[in-house]
């Protein structure tokens, strides 16, 4: 039986301002009833691809499509009216809605809402692909996967038959993931058409049909899941053989750079982010840190960072609390510290400054001369634009006219180029593709074998398990246990990561062989560390 079109793109073309050609003649075609995965580097058009199909976009050239019939698609409404359905990598919802308000919100049905017929409809949606989901439930109270579910149903509900979903497992445990895929195979029975952007080749393997992948904004060609690897696929994404291993680099470890002893940290709406939290950040060793989003990582980087508040508890180095102390006077005290925050344009950059700019962020106000050195400054940015291949017109472009992975290189290659003895890094690979992936694990594997020690929070496990020596799991806010990557696996963090699983609770009075107890003295800090050496030298410690 030969396979229906559901959509297809023909010499699609996209060029922005400053002669940046985002997509060129791209070819494409998805087909009723399968999964089709879209790969590609960082800035190969994959997202503006998308918008085109979902109306955020007009293209410059080309022809769209739909079930044979040619369309013009010139806004969302114009999408949802030919049942095309984008689920964006960032959530549009209104927090203080409810689940049904947020999926019948800017529907015109000239009429007013029955609120109960709304809920009853989402319910029978739910239960069709097998959601769980209740329609009552505010946002605001919801997890990340409730939300996901929340926009599936979203366009679901409009009658959407094509579904676009934006690296849609980027913030989802395992079990999670599980459930999500359960869902996409239900509607691809039923006769659904999805295209899947991510960069996770493991997951393009497990749910797709066929895989497309675009190389620096051109078509390269699509391929049957089932006849190709990870490593053919790679080499088709970057144009090159590439290896595909994360090595773990075994160092002699230095003793503990920071110590964080019964760390607890307020959110921003006064509830606790991080309870009672105990661990050490050794020299020449990566910490992971696992856990759902929300869960506190990000309150705990900007505690350690000297960004946020502290409630209680204590950030020692070298048997000195350096907690309140400014910047200036912690790397005084020997810790030269790089953060870099999940923000990467609120927090860690500058949008509207260029590259050149935002590297002397860190160094401006160091040398005599009143005036800044830029000259240096570009030197430093053309250096990273090279070593990061970093795709931008110059380096006097302002970041936020970069694709969201650039501005992630941008920002992880400024955060280590400053040679810091600590990093803490928050998602340093989020929306970077594969091959940029690797370098920024290789860079870290080089700071580690310098002897700096690395608090690294993730979201891909299978990374974490390869990269990290130690992973430390959080769920809301406190901690389920310290594990050597090497002796756990994916399953287990899943099953920490959502709580069913706490490791602290079997070993109560012991965290790294250091007493719980947060009311010790400084002398019962003191003895109590000389048995967490002995006990790092039997088992590596942060046990």
């Amino acid at each position: 039986m030969e396979k229906q079109v559901a959509i297809e793109l023909k010499n699609i073309c996209k060029y922005f301002p400053g002669k940046v050609v985002a997509n060129k003649n791209v070819n494409l075609t998805l087909y009723k009833g399968e999964i089709l995965s879209l790969l590609g580097e960082n800035g190969s058009g994959k997202t503006t691809l998308m918008n085109m199909i979902s109306g955020i976009y007009f293209p410059d050239e080309g022809h769209i499509f739909i079930n044979g019939k040619e369309v013009v698609i010139r806004s969302p409404k114009d999408a949802f009216d030919y049942k095309i359905g984008m689920i964006h990598q960032h959530f549009k919802l209104v927090d203080i809605f409810t689940a049904a308000e947020n999926i019948v919100l800017g529907i015109h049905e000239n009429k007013k809402y029955n609120i109960k017929e709304v809920n009853s409809r989402v319910r029978e949606i739910a239960e069709r692909y097998g959601f769980d989901i209740d329609p009552k439930k505010k946002i605001y109270n919801m997890s990340v996967s409730e939300k996901q579910t929340v926009e599936i149903i979203k366009v679901l509900y409009r009658g959407a038959d094509i579904l676009i979903l934006d690296e849609p497992t980027a913030v989802l445990t395992p079990q999670e993931i599980e459930k999500l895929f359960a869902v996409l195979r239900k509607m691809r029975e039923d006769g659904k058409s999805i295209i899947i952007i991510t960069h996770k080749l493991n997951e393009v393997m497990e749910i797709s049909d066929r895989v497309s992948i675009l190389r620096k904004g051109e078509y390269i060609g699509t391929v049957d899941t089932a006849k190709t690897n990870q490593k053919e696929l790679t080499e088709m994404m970057v144009g090159k053989k590439t290896d595909l291993k994360i090595e773990r680099i075994k160092t002699n470890l230095d003793k503990p750079l920071l110590e964080i002893r019964n760390l607890t940290v307020y959110k921003d709406d006064g509830s606790n982010a991080i309870d009672d939290a105990s661990f050490y950040i050794r020299g020449g060793e990566i910490l992971g840190v696992a856990g759902i989003a929300g869960c506190g990582q990000k309150e705990l980087c900007e505690a350690i960072a000297g960004l946020r508040p502290i409630k209680s508890g204590l950030i020692m180095h070298k048997g000195e609390n350096i907690i309140g102390l400014p910047p200036k006077k912690i790397i005084e005290k020997g810790v030269s510290m790089s953060f870099i925050p999940e923000d990467r344009l609120g927090m860690g950059l500058c949008p509207s400054f260029s590259i050149t700019d935002n590297m002397m962020l860190k160094t401006y106000s160091k040398g005599f001369s009143p005036f800044v050195d830029r000259k240096s400054a570009r030197a430093r940015a053309k250096a990273l634009i090279e070593k990061l291949e970093i795709i931008t017109p110059s380096s006097e472009t302002p970041v936020r006219r970069l694709s969201g992975g650039n501005v992630q290189k941008v920002l992880v290659g400024r955060e280590i180029e400053a040679g810091p003895n600590v990093i803490i890094t928050a998602y340093p690979v989020r929306g970077l593709d594969i091959n940029s992936s690797y370098v920024i694990y290789d860079i870290l594997n080089e700071q580690k074998k310098k002897g700096t020690g690395i608090l690294f929070i993730g979201e891909d496990l299978d990374v974490m398990l390869a990269l990290c020596d130690k992973i430390m799991v959080i769920c809301h806010g406190k901690i389920m246990g310290i594990v050597h990557a090497e002796k756990t696996t994916k399953e287990d963090l899943g099953l920490m990561m959502t709580g069913s699983l706490n490791l602290t609770e079997e070993k109560k009075d012991k965290i790294f062989g250091i007493a719980k107890d947060s009311n010790l003295t400084e002398e019962e800090w003191q003895i109590a560390e000389e048995k967490a050496k002995q006990n790092d030298t039997e088992n590596g410690g942060n046990d």
